[in-house]
């Protein structure tokens, strides 16, 4: 049974297969979210999957502690970096699809699982979408399909979104298809949210 898991961020009550929306402002907030995350993660042995929307990975690389010994924890691949061009696009064939990302998280984290991992976090930043805009459709069936997925292993997912950057129209579907989300430094139960099966019901209605 695991026990004590340690966010990163003191007094944030999680449970294993939380999928949650962090929304903030601007870099620093973000940066302030992801590497406490990250790094509580690696100190912890969980494996740890990173998506960023940069051109390269080495922001990441160059904030975690010296206490941590990076290129060992990539080696030995508990801690995968990527970048989003890498991902979301790449690994669906240049065309993002909710089946090929579900299936990229489902070989990512069952693999880590199947090595003895008793743990996973994963992290993706969504900004990527405002540049290569999948459809706000396929983006927000994304999001509810992956609520499916989150507990069939002991993990959490965090969904890193910017308010600086986000309109309101696209956040009120990151907000139906989240269980919770990330605000001011607390984790809230989201009032809004809808199961995948409702949140496909309510698209295919009149």
């Amino acid at each position: 049974m695991i026990q004590a898991l340690d966010f990163g961020i003191p007094g944030l009550n999680m449970v294993p297969g939380d999928h949650v929306c962090a929304l903030y402002m601007g870099a620093a907030e973000r940066d302030a979210i992801l590497f406490p995350y990250l790094q509580a993660g690696l100190r912890s042995g969980d494996k740890c999957i990173c998506i960023v929307d940069q051109e390269d990975t080495e922001a990441v690389r160059a904030a975690i502690p010296d206490g941590i010994d990076i290129d060992a924890c990539i080696e030995s691949g508990q801690l995968q970096l990527h970048t989003s061009s890498e991902t979301y696009r790449v690994c669906c064939a240049g065309r993002f699809t909710t089946t090929d990302m579900i299936k990229f998280w489902e070989d990512s984290v069952g693999r880590a699982m199947s090595r003895n991992f008793r743990f996973a976090r994963v992290v993706g930043e969504m900004s990527w979408a405002l540049r290569d805009l999948p459809g706000l459709d396929e983006l927000s069936r994304y999001e509810s399909e992956f609520n499916r997925f989150a507990p069939r292993y002991p993990q959490w997912a965090l969904c890193l979104y910017d308010l600086e950057r986000f309109g309101g129209g696209i956040l009120v579907d990151v907000l139906k298809t989240h269980p919770k989300i990330l605000l001011g430094g607390m984790v809230l139960d989201n009032p809004h949210y809808l199961t995948p099966d409702e949140f496909l019901a309510q698209r295919s209605g009149p």
